[in-house]
């Protein structure tokens, strides 16, 4: 199989899970600001986090109870996080068909720097494709306009990269595009 059939085929195995997720997900009938498929530095087979507007304030004032924080402030500080969501690893179930399809690829710890950055580079690109794959059929825009939810592809801890990404996936003028930008980009 060639590298671009390889990776169309990886994609829409992403895509086919994330679709799943992200519709499941979409069933509460929240306005969503931000969804992401996100990996780690070693490229393992990706999750979902998301979060909506509604989600964010619940969130803020259930952390804030026990905090001298305010719930403005504990929002500001949370908004763009994946990790603090309460839909970080949602359904992460539906990947279990995606994750030997990671494994199968070669070990990122076993390459050579050169090949190192090739395997990542081709991972991170699957996932984005996919995303580009549901933005195209509109997933994105189930819940609210597209224009205002920040559809990302991100790296953990975070990464130049993930702006790189956000830029393809997003339009740079878009309200919550530029909110991310703004507020989050590395």
């Amino acid at each position: 199989m060639k590298p671009t059939q390889e990776m169309e085929a990886l994609a829409a195995e992403i895509a086919d899970a994330a679709r799943t997720i992200f519709c499941t997900l979409f069933e509460n009938g929240e306005r969503y600001y931000y969804c992401t498929l996100f990996t780690t530095g070693e490229g393992h087979a990706p999750s979902v986090s998301a979060w909506s507007w509604e989600a964010l304030e619940r969130e803020a004032a259930r952390q804030g109870e026990n905090s001298d924080t305010p719930a403005a402030t504990i929002a500001e500080l949370i908004k763009w996080s994946y990790a603090d969501s309460p839909y970080c690893g949602f359904r992460d179930e539906n990947f279990d068909d995606v994750k030997p399809l990671f494994m199968e690829r070669p070990s990122i710890a076993e390459l050579e720097a050169d090949e190192w950055e090739r395997e990542f580079a081709f991972r991170l690109k699957a996932m984005e494709l996919a995303m580009n794959m549901l933005d195209n059929e509109g997933v994105f825009a189930l819940n609210q306009l597209r224009d205002s939810v920040c559809v990302l592809v991100e790296v953990m801890p975070p990464d130049e990269i993930n702006t790189e990404i956000a830029l393809r996936l997003n339009e740079a003028e878009s309200p919550a595009m530029q909110a991310w930008l703004a507020e989050a980009a590395e």
